[in-house]
């Protein structure tokens, strides 16, 4: 449980925090000297005040766990009654430091570094000898890594850009490495880690709603914005932004800061005094496959974010556009709020907050590494990305057919149609922007597009496709014969978790043996039992990653008859004759049950308070189909047994309108939701929600449109239609259209026999004869889906 942190008795914050521009000074935030200190101190009094010199004192951690630091340092805290305090001292692995009181001052917290990589004892004694306490803490470089594994190489650099403009430090003389460069251009050495050293900016805020660095002198500049906290006080809109390198990304802390603060002197420590003591996480999305530092993004310098007294962390580690591991990500995460407590102090509460890849990163680091944050925002979610590449990557090979294969059946020409197979929304009014260069080669084409084609277009290739993929920057690295052997796949970054086959490649999960593509389709009568034998037939799966060939238009080339190909046909298992089933393909179930066990798969454990919100753009064919809020929901009613503290919110929006945006609204209310838990330590998180933290629509403008708990009513139930389900229509995807459930997260599912599919009604009212059963046999020698039971590879 989280607990309330008291506000301290220090008259001021700066004097508090001797030693935090001490620790600023060393790269990365890890003490570079081999001598141990103690920096002055953040904490909680203690307020016992009758027991003896006899009574017990303890030492704890407060930056982090015990077994998982990072850097050579870590706050800790001791506890001791009021007559014990000056009779205490601080050992570290045999060498004393100091009495404990003059070293970490009255309020007994402070930052102990020093510490050797591996194991280190940090012992509390009475200064006449017996030791009162001890604590063994394990400490880690702060390059890395901790749990994640051995680190990816190649590693690209890009310290150098926008966002931090440094030249990293110098760590080989010589490659293999990314090239370091003096002021001159002149190279003088090579890095691995792309380490910075720490450094701190001060920006201001403008009355334009633009970053400035603020002026050295303290002198006001005349266009300075002025912000109003809580508690009423207005004050100069200046915030102090840190950068530096943790686990080999970039992070950045950013806060208000007092203005006079950036021409103290050197050694002059922070002034805390505007940091309202919340603390946002942010999370980026996207999509990459590693072996690139990532950068800064803008999220980190969020002016509405800082504007309130929140301070913001954000690491391009935990930017989902960098990489997809996410074991990475929850390590990196990990040893960013870890330093920033270091610097800083304990926050009242940490939350995250991040749309797509950054809402997943909020549920998988929940599930898999409680205590890092305290409550979620996640935007614009998905349960975790493992599994959406499951749906995902039917796409080309279900446009394939309609375009290619099926290019004579006149119905794939009704963009609507389309959906009868994806699953996914199709609107006339969003273009194919290939559709010409289709009808000009004698391919099937409609007047619109799938979510497949205006979002998932080249999700394929980048998954899968060994030879398609680069990094920023990855020209410089040395030798560059070290680039051009990298598996650019979705597996290899994760070839720490998924494992390697005896060649050396990552093992893929991408499994469709046994999927029957448009089957809910053919038992509303949409489509013939011939087109869905067809289908079934005909559609085939995608080669392993090794035997796969470069991608061509229009992903890379000129268009050209020889080199058109929007679906990767080149890398699909197609029918080798007329007439023969083309072969589906197996994931390799090593990988899958990793894929499970290592956490990567959201199971539905969402342990925090959460305000799940996205803008409803179903219209548009956006990526971020709304039904994933309600796959989220239901894993979680599958494994908590209920989900009443998942609030689902969303908001309205239609093509060319701008978007509204509840975040600042869920922000509030989540502030609130947390006081409750605070106040109301024994109730549980649905218990403690505000009136505002409940189920809600809102309309294009923002406002409400309907809040309740009845208002999703009809989606997870068979109650009638809720005001907010009526609102907002929700549809599918490739594999719930072939039966499989809403939740998703089914990798390989458990097989019966046709025989048996026939027996039990799964085509009803369609009753195949014996042809078509012969047909059904010969699209699924190995049987077909049985989504009734668990997944086949599932642990």
């Amino acid at each position: 449980m989280m607990k309330h942190h008291p506000s301290r008795g220090c008259a001021r914050w700066a004097s508090c925090l001797a030693a935090a521009l001490v620790l600023s000074a060393c790269g990365g935030g890890g003490s570079s000297e081999s001598s141990e200190s103690i920096s002055k101190p953040l904490g909680a009094k203690v307020d016992s005040e009758s027991l003896d010199h006899e009574a017990a004192a303890s030492l704890s951690i407060v930056s982090g766990s015990a077994q998982r630091v990072s850097g050579g340092d870590a706050r800790i805290a001791v506890q001791s009654p009021p007559g014990l305090r000056n009779k205490l001292e601080l050992w570290l692995n045999g060498r004393r430091l100091g009495d404990a009181q003059s070293l970490l001052g009255e309020e007994l917290e402070g930052v102990v570094s020093g510490l050797v990589n591996g194991d280190n004892v940090l012992q509390l004694r009475h200064r006449s000898g017996p030791l009162m306490d001890s604590l063994a803490l394990r400490n880690y470089p702060i390059n890395g890594p901790i749990f994640s594994g051995p680190q990816q190489y190649p590693f690209v650099c890009t310290t150098t850009q926008g966002a931090v403009g440094k030249q990293p430090k110098v760590e080989t003389t010589a490659p293999p490495g990314h090239p370091v460069f003096d002021a001159n251009g002149n190279k003088i050495g090579y890095t691995l880690s792309c380490a910075i050293d720490t450094f701190v900016t001060y920006w201001y805020r403008s009355t334009a709603g633009q970053w400035k660095l603020l002026p050295s002198g303290g002198a006001a500049p005349a266009d300075m914005a002025r912000t109003t906290l809580a508690d009423g006080r207005q004050v100069d809109f200046v915030v102090r932004q840190e950068r530096g390198t943790i686990n080999r990304f970039l992070y950045s802390f950013a806060m208000l800061a007092p203005r006079g603060e950036a021409g103290a002197a050197a050694g002059t420590a922070p002034d805390l005094s505007l940091w309202n003591k919340r603390l946002q996480y942010w999370f980026q999305g996207g999509v990459a496959i590693g072996h690139s530092q990532g950068t800064l993004h803008g999220g980190a310098m969020n002016a509405d974010i800082l504007a309130t007294g929140t301070a913001i962390v954000h690491s391009s580690g935990n930017n989902t556009g960098t990489h997809y591991n996410l074991q990475l990500a929850a390590e990196t995460a990990m040893m960013t709020k870890e330093r920033f407590i270091e610097r800083y102090g304990r926050p009242l509460y940490t939350y995250g907050l991040g749309g797509s890849g950054g809402a997943i990163q909020q549920y998988i680091l929940a599930q898999n590494e409680p205590g890092i944050l305290d409550a979620a925002l996640p935007v614009q979610s998905y349960p975790d990305m493992v599994t959406q590449t499951i749906h995902v990557g039917d796409c080309e090979l279900l446009e394939h057919y309609m375009d290619a294969t099926d290019r004579a059946n006149p119905k794939w020409r009704i963009t609507k149609n389309r959906s009868l197979l994806v699953g996914l929304n199709a609107e006339d009014a969003v273009a194919d922007p290939l559709a010409a260069a289709k009808t000009a080669l004698g391919y099937s084409t409609a007047p619109g597009s799938t979510e497949c084609v205006k979002s998932w277009r080249g999700l394929s290739p980048l998954a899968m496709n060994p030879l398609y993929g680069q990094a920023p920057n990855q020209a410089l690295f040395e030798p560059q014969s070290d680039i051009a052997a990298i598996r650019w796949t979705h597996y290899d970054d994760l070839r720490n978790i998924y494992g390697v086959d005896a060649s050396g490649a990552a093992r893929p999960t991408w499994d469709n043996v046994g999927v029957q593509y448009g089957l809910n389709a053919l038992k509303s009568g949409k489509i013939t039992p011939a087109e869905f034998l067809d289908v079934n037939l005909k559609v085939g799966g995608w080669k392993h990653p090794s035997e796969m060939v470069q991608e061509g238009f229009p992903f890379l080339g000129p268009l050209s008859p020889a080199t058109f190909d929007p679906w990767s046909r080149r890398n699909m298992r197609l029918s080798p004759a007329p007439g023969e089933a083309a072969p589906r393909t197996q994931g390799d179930p090593i990988a899958t049950r990793a894929a499970y066990s290592s956490g990567m798969v959201f199971s539905g454990l969402m342990p925090l308070p959460t305000i799940d919100h996205r803008q409803y753009m179903e219209r548009e064919l956006d990526m971020h189909n709304s039904h994933q809020s309600f796959a989220i929901r239901k894993r979680a009613l599958e494994k908590m047994g209920n989900a009443d503290h998942i609030v689902i919110w969303f908001t309205d929006t239609r093509p060319g309108v701008p978007k509204a945006s509840q975040s600042m609204e869920a922000i509030a209310v989540m502030d609130e939701w947390m006081a409750n838990i605070r106040a109301n330590p024994d109730k549980t998180l649905a218990q403690n929600r505000p009136a505002r933290a409940v189920d809600s629509c809102f309309d294009l403008s923002g406002k409400l449109i309907y809040a309740g708990a009845d208002a999703w009513d009809g989606i997870l139930d068979n109650k009638p239609p809720g005001a907010c389900t009526q609102a907002f229509p929700l549809y599918g995807t490739s594999r719930t259209v072939a039966g499989a459930p809403l939740a998703g997260g089914i990798y390989q599912c458990a097989l019966k026999s046709v025989d048996t599919a026939v027996a039990d009604g799964t085509y009803a009212p369609w009753q195949p004869g014996a042809a078509e059963i012969a047909s059904l046999k010969k699209a699924f020698p190995d049987g077909v889906c049985d989504y009734g039971k668990p997944d086949r590879a599932k642990p």
